[in-house]
């Protein structure tokens, strides 16, 4: 059976090579990215994402941390906002407009992880989501910050999932979608879910089942073969995903072209 909404990529040749072709030369039109995450036990994920920015020629990079990093954040952090952190070292709800004024300087925004657990970074993710309307990719636990209402990410235009198996089974759980995933689902089941799923909501969602990449927006499913998990779990994929977004306006084929780049 045909499947016209599902498209195959292979590393070697990408979908969309006119999106890799247009990709910025110059630095000062390469765009401006957040990245948003850290607590005072980790943010080995914000150093890292915001060097690979660097060298995937991202045009100014600014991180996000919690005050509590002040002293311990590495020198080649070049660009760095300190916003209120909680007593266990977290974002506090009191960071509010240092987020909000830092996302509105960037084109693009990376909830890249190592958040902690805290209810009060909870809270701050939640009106963050609500309150700003720019590209947002999400990532690793900064997902499991929002699953007291998912439906702010699912329902949310302009924002990319980038998420394990795992937490796609919550994300569809957490907003009564009527289909149950399961490890043991066949590929094609998947896609299909992912296909009606996006017709229904907004988002852009990656994810990783077995060895295939997926990307599916607007019933639109682009899978790729995958075998760097560690890419995933790291932080890798989502930088990646989130600096092609700042050079084109379509989430989905930003989205593949970072796989095959």
């Amino acid at each position: 059976m045909e499947h016209r909404y599902w498209q195959r990529q292979a590393a070697d040749t990408p979908l969309f090579p006119d999106t890799i072709w247009a990709k910025p030369e110059r630095r000062d039109q390469a765009g401006k990215l957040l990245i948003i995450g850290g607590n005072k036990l980790g943010f080995a994920a914000i150093a890292e994402s915001y060097e690979n920015s660097r060298k995937n020629g991202v045009g100014q990079t600014k991180v996000l941390l919690p005050s509590c990093l002040k002293g311990t954040v590495s020198s080649t952090l070049l660009d760095v906002v300190f916003a209120d952190c909680t007593p266990s070292g977290s974002l506090s709800k009191e960071a509010e407009s240092s987020v909000l004024a830092s996302a509105a300087w960037a084109d693009g925004v990376l909830l890249i992880g190592d958040a902690g657990r805290n209810s009060e970074t909870a809270m701050l993710y939640e009106i963050f989501l609500q309150r700003h309307s720019g590209p947002v990719t999400i990532t690793r636990d900064a997902i499991d910050l929002i699953k007291n209402n998912p439906s702010l990410i699912a329902d949310r235009p302009n924002t990319t999932i980038v998420a394990s198996f795992a937490q796609l089974q919550k994300l569809f759980a957490g907003v009564f979608y009527p289909k149950i995933l399961t490890f043991n689902m066949q590929l094609l089941q998947l896609v299909e879910a992912l296909h009606k799923f996006t017709i229904t909501y907004p988002c852009t969602i990656v994810t990783l089942h077995k060895d295939t990449i997926i990307v599916a927006e607007g019933g639109r499913v682009i899978t790729q073969e995958w075998l760097q998990p560690m890419a995933i779990w790291r932080g890798t994929v989502a930088t990646n995903i989130a600096n092609w977004r700042l050079w084109h306006a379509n989430s989905l084929e930003s989205a593949a072209s970072a796989l095959a780049s």
